[in-house]
């Protein structure tokens, strides 16, 4: 695994301006990530100066080098939602029954809420609903069903942060019918106290491999008196019964080290979001020597990349849990 030389790939100087909301922005950072006919799409969290979130899209044909558009995502219906909606954030794309899903985070008065839209062009964005009744956030879809339903992972906003926000230490499996309404199915995983996930949430959404579902999440260390450290790690999830875990990395994959990671609008963070394996077999698994990008939010400020391996990712899931 290596950071890519040009890190970090987006900055704020990257945003163009869209007036009136994002002028002279103040970050771009977590993004969601697709492949799409062989061009890379990101669809970026970018803050203004008024520190309100908004979300944008870039393109890319190589994957490391982004243009991104001079227009904000807006969600057809989204105008419908009761109640307001402060930020919109976090995106995740998954393809799903051949179009492109995209789950997000909705702060709202009564906490945060995961919001549902879908695209088939990356031109038009059409609101789904609400898809949660509960305080929770890091939503990701599986891309496909599984025994007959939709499957997603998420985290309950359960506990907070020392001196930071409402977080979660357990990342549950939920299923639905129809993607909008859910019912929790099973734990996954929690948080390990005094480690490097102590706080958890999913990251970018599963990809199907020969050994199990290949999660990468995310994880903080809070249990240090000055910061709380935000770094990567991954598990593996049987392929026919996601409930159940096959492995867990002992150590992060990632944690913040370059400069651009360490400080920033948030400290010591970086926080995986986007993933895109390259190579598939012909029936759907991904290869075991494919190269895969994963995109992260460096210090809630910028965009790093990461290169990896499918194989290096399934070796440190089972590479030994924490006794």
């Amino acid at each position: 695994m290596y950071r890519h030389p040009k890190n970090p790939i987006i900055t704020r100087h990257d945003i163009p301006p869209i007036p009136p909301q994002l002028v002279d922005v103040t970050s771009a950072f977590n993004p969601g990530a697709i492949k799409d006919d062989n061009l890379y799409r990101l669809m970026l969290r970018v803050q203004s100066r008024s520190r309100e979130t908004f979300l944008v899209m870039a393109e890319s044909t190589d994957g490391v080098n982004f243009t991104v558009e001079n227009k904000i995502v807006h969600f057809r219906g989204i105008e419908r939602v009761q109640g307001k909606i402060f930020h919109i954030y976090d995106a995740r794309i998954t393809m799903l029954d051949g179009r492109f899903y995209i789950m997000f985070a909705m702060d709202m008065e009564d906490g945060c809420q995961l919001g549902l839209g879908v695209t088939d062009d990356f031109k038009q964005f059409d609101f789904l609903g609400i898809t949660s009744n509960e305080d929770i956030r890091n939503g990701v879809l599986f891309p496909e069903k599984v025994n007959g339903k939709y499957l997603r992972m998420d985290r309950p906003n359960k506990a907070r942060h020392s001196g930071g926000p409402t977080s979660g230490s357990t990342i549950w499996l939920s299923e639905s019918d129809n993607l909008i309404d859910w019912e929790p199915m099973a734990p996954l995983i929690n948080g390990r106290f005094h480690y490097w996930d102590e706080y958890i949430g999913s990251g970018p959404p599963p990809v199907k491999t020969r050994k199990g579902w290949l999660h990468v999440y995310h994880g903080v260390a809070g249990h240090f008196g000055s910061a709380n450290i935000y770094q990567g790690g991954v598990l593996l999830l049987d392929l026919n019964n996601p409930s159940k875990v096959l492995g867990r990395c002992r150590c992060n994959i990632l944690e913040p080290r370059e400069i651009w990671e360490l400080a920033g609008q948030v400290p010591n963070v970086t926080f995986p979001s986007g993933m895109i394996v390259e190579e598939y077999d012909n029936q759907g698994f991904a290869k075991e020597d494919s190269e895969v990008k994963i995109y992260y939010g460096a210090a809630d400020t910028s965009v790093g990349l990461l290169i990896t391996t499918v194989s290096e990712l399934t070796d440190a899931a089972t590479e030994g849990d924490i006794p």
